[in-house]
């Protein structure tokens, strides 16, 4: 199975915390491929930005290759399926990162229970 991580995910996979369940870290370790998307990038430069989290962008950037993960670009193509997505959950960060799993198509591994409302290719881990 092909896998996409959300930002938390991604955070506590590259920096090793305990925070990621070992159910966590087999999921990442069997999947096929493991992609981080652009937008969890730009979510840590703006976030970072305001003091809501910690993080270097440009180091979770080159992190993303030395984990072994896949970047994943944004699309327009993805971009767009956004527009078709309930309205289950306002973060359009999440919502971004929903559409791009929903247009690959990949699985997407969150820890955010509230996505679970979109259905079987969302994980809550």
């Amino acid at each position: 199975m092909k896998v996409l991580l959300d930002t938390h995910v991604f955070l506590w996979a590259v920096s090793g915390s305990r925070r990621l369940s070992s159910t966590a870290r087999a999921r990442i370790s069997a999947a096929e491929a493991v992609f981080v998307s652009a937008a969890s990038i730009w979510e840590v430069a703006i976030k970072a930005r305001l003091g809501k989290i910690k993080g270097d962008p440009h180091a979770l950037a080159a992190a993303i290759e030395a984990s072994g993960f896949h970047e994943l670009p944004i699309t327009a193509r993805h971009a767009a399926t956004v527009a078709a997505l309930p309205l289950h959950h306002a973060d359009p960060f999440d919502r971004l990162l929903l559409a791009q799993a929903f247009s690959e198509p990949l699985h997407l591994l969150t820890v955010d229970r509230a996505l679970v409302a979109y259905g079987g290719g969302v994980t809550v881990l």
